[in-house]
């Protein structure tokens, strides 16, 4: 299992490192600057911020520069808000985003796998179809959609829930957030449930215990759960990396302070550094959980260890 771990970190570092080359490219090639909204600026002046910020070295120079800082832990100042490093920008947002994403991927599991249980225990049943035509519905509205739909609904007209704002991170402020990013989670995972769960089912191992006379939950719990859950892992890895930078657009929405926000205002202000780091994290958390993905599959299957 160890050999097997160390061939994923293994190939984990040159994604991470091709991500950090691509961005880095990507960015210094579109059209504009960090500096072109200083309209009435000096000539003189502005030569003297591009050369503060390195901005005026080659481009295969500034990025040895970048990844020399990188490897030390320093991704460098912002452009745009000088009194602040993309390391502070970083340790403020993270843990907005990470509560955020991690609450709406709890509550997408939990409720995701009792729905897609129950509908697969009652297959073609009145409650079946309803579960799967509220799945069906929850994958194909889009959060910004829905977000807005929940502000009119709680926080306009019925006036529960505050509709905006952080505030420590109190629960009334989360509620409606993390309620937006989890209805597709839940719908995703009750349909990988459902179908997993109705081919297991049919299994000869499956038939075979009930034969023999195991009660119906020693059945479920033993025999059919385990290869369910292993789409169910599969689809988690990239499932909490999507809700954490899905919730660029929640963050937006509800006015909260996390990454997702200060990546929007870092692309629109051509603020390099800001950018690149958030793409890091996000590329970091990506790989790290579909790591965390892959040794699961080893546990559930120990066939995969093997590969």
């Amino acid at each position: 299992m160890f050999a097997y771990i160390l061939r994923r970190v293994a190939f984990a570092v040159p994604t991470i490192f091709v991500i950090i080359l691509l961005t880095f490219i990507l960015l210094h090639a579109a059209p504009g600057g960090p500096f072109d909204s200083l309209q009435d600026i000096d000539p003189a002046v502005l030569a003297n911020l591009r050369s503060a910020y390195h901005l005026d070295d080659p481009v295969w120079m500034q990025f040895w520069t970048y990844l020399s800082g990188l490897l030390r832990g320093d991704m460098g100042p912002s452009l745009i808000y000088r009194e602040l490093t993309v390391n502070q920008i970083i340790v403020t947002g993270l843990p907005v985003s990470v509560t955020l994403g991690l609450s709406a991927i709890v509550i997408g599991l939990s409720v995701g796998l009792c729905c897609g249980i129950v509908a697969a225990l009652r297959q073609n049943s009145l409650l079946d179809y309803a579960v799967m035509a509220a799945a069906m519905t929850g994958v194909a509205i889009p959060t910004f959609v829905t977000a807005p739909l929940l502000i009119l609904v709680f926080g306009l007209t019925l006036a529960w829930l505050p509709i905006s704002g952080w505030n420590g991170g109190q629960i009334k402020h989360l509620i409606l957030p993390v309620t937006a990013l989890a209805i597709p989670k839940v719908a995703v995972i009750a349909r990988i449930t459902r179908g997993a769960m109705l081919e297991s089912i049919n299994m000869d191992y499956v038939r075979t215990a009930r034969a023999k006379g195991m009660r119906e939950i020693k059945v479920i719990t033993r025999h059919v759960m385990r290869p369910v859950l292993i789409p169910v892992v599969s689809y988690l890895g990239p499932a909490i990396a999507t809700v954490m930078t899905g919730s660029v657009i929640i963050e937006n929405i509800f006015g909260l302070p996390g990454l997702g926000r200060a990546f929007v205002e870092g692309a629109i202000n051509r603020d390099y550094p800001v950018v690149m780091g958030i793409v890091i994290i996000y590329a970091i958390f990506i790989v790290m959980l579909n790591l965390f993905a892959d040794i699961l599959y080893g546990f559930l299957d120990p066939r995969v260890r093997q590969k």
